[in-house]
């Protein structure tokens, strides 16, 4: 076997397995998310996950991966790669289209996963099933052509963003705060005079194990971005995923004992998957110091956005805007504070970088994140003149597991039941 062949196999092996890595985070999510929601709406969940997974795959697959890896046209969008075909000679890969694909689709359902857990609750399906095939064959892709396609505008200007914090966190993160402001807060989530009602999570060991599998796949989703697997920086880049999400809880952990007293589980959960969201930009571009920097800002702040957005009435079931629209900008921008020379083709501002790459990252964020909250609005606006948007007053407080699926998901039932007398009563 010649060594061509060689690097060319163990590349493949290494972007499939990473893919796959992150294809399990959808259990992660499924498991987070129903853990977060009141129990009677946990069949709801696992629903949206199957859809981004399903409908997802199908329409990047369509249409996606060509507006975004597809052959550039003019810097906005591509034109090529449409169900995997046409001209995609512009790709200088070590693995083949149908392997990047994979990769590239495991991140796209991870996109439409982070507004799963925003309008959880209250979205009706089947809004939901339509937004989701907008979001992965137009909004996502187009905006992720500006960054990461060779010919994309914010890629030749020196826009820095090795796994996604913007691409993927920043732009679902403000897609999420779009679609729960558009749909408005659960009932009996705001009481009269800006009261907060507390929701209790239904099942907090259930969300924690969804967040084990997060940072579990976070892994791949990082190292993996390598799409190679002789790359001498896939040490590092864990070491720095690893150092940031455990700062991201370490500083949850300790800034909740101290402004509650006590402290506060879902923010722990959360404050590592914050640190996870802050790092994925720079994870191959900063120093440990600052990834550990980086994560424990990216918790702290999660917390204080979370009051805040309860200040507004906005509300978020699992805090998807608060972990994914704020650390991935955090994340962003220290890029363009903290990149170390020699890893980037500029500096950060602190290694004598200038203010020219910080000017790009947040160039970049706020360009992601007007086009995901805007394009999303304007979708759920167009949806709700043909469907409801948001179920009926009388599914959401039943549930959206009986209202909308007809099965709850845990069963007091010991026995059979005798379809024929259910269909009838």
């Amino acid at each position: 076997m010649e060594l061509a062949d060689l690097s060319r196999g163990l590349d493949t092996v290494w972007v499939v397995l990473t893919a796959a890595m992150i294809l399990l985070m959808e259990g992660g999510f499924a498991l987070l998310e129903a853990g977060f929601v009141r129990q009677k709406n946990a069949v709801s969940i696992i629903m949206k996950v199957f859809v981004d997974i399903s409908f997802g795959a199908l329409i990047f697959y369509a249409i996606g991966f060509g507006l975004m890896y597809g052959k550039d046209a003019g810097g906005w969008i591509g034109s090529s790669g449409f169900f995997l075909g046409g001209d995609l000679s512009h790709l200088q890969l070590n693995i083949s289209h149908d392997t990047y694909w994979l990769f590239q689709c495991a991140f796209v359902i991870a996109v439409i996963s982070i507004v799963s857990g925003a309008v959880a609750e209250r979205i009706h399906f089947r809004a939901y099933i339509v937004y989701a095939l907008i979001m992965c064959g137009l909004i996502y892709p187009i905006s992720g052509h500006w960054i990461w396609s060779p010919g994309g505008w914010l890629a030749k200007l020196g826009m820095i963003d090795f796994a996604g914090s913007a691409a993927i966190h920043a732009l679902g993160g403000f897609a999420a705060l779009a679609a729960a402001i558009f749909l408005g807060p659960r009932i009996g989530r705001f009481g009269e005079g800006g009261k907060t009602n507390i929701v209790p999570p239904s099942n907090l060991p259930l969300a924690s194990v969804g967040a084990f599998i997060l940072w579990f796949g976070w892994f791949g989703f990082n190292s993996g971005s390598t799409l190679s697997a002789t790359n001498e920086s896939i040490g590092h880049i864990a070491v720095t995923t690893m150092l940031a999400s455990a700062a991201g809880c370490a500083a949850c952990i300790l800034f909740t004992m101290l402004r509650y007293r006590k402290a506060d589980p879902p923010m722990a959960i959360n404050g590592a998957l914050a640190g996870l969201v802050g790092i994925t930009a720079g994870c191959a571009f900063v120093s440990d110091a600052a990834a550990i920097l980086i994560g424990a800002v990216s918790g702290i702040v999660m917390v204080l956005a979370s009051e805040w957005l309860e200040t507004r009435g906005v509300d978020d079931p699992v805090g998807a805007f608060a972990v994914h629209g704020i650390s991935g900008s955090i994340g962003t921008l220290a890029v363009g504070l903290f990149a170390v020379p020699g890893t980037a083709a500029h500096a950060g501002f602190f290694y004598g970088g200038g203010w020219y790459l910080l000017g790009v990252q947040a160039l970049g964020l706020a360009v992601v994140a007007v086009w995901g909250f805007a394009l999303t609005w304007g979708v759920f606006a167009l949806i709700q003149r043909f469907k409801p948007v948001r179920v009926s007053r009388d599914e959401e407080l039943i549930g959206l597991d009986v209202g909308i699926h007809g099965v709850p998901a845990y069963s007091q039932e010991h026995d059979f039941l005798d379809v024929e007398n259910l269909r009838k009563s």
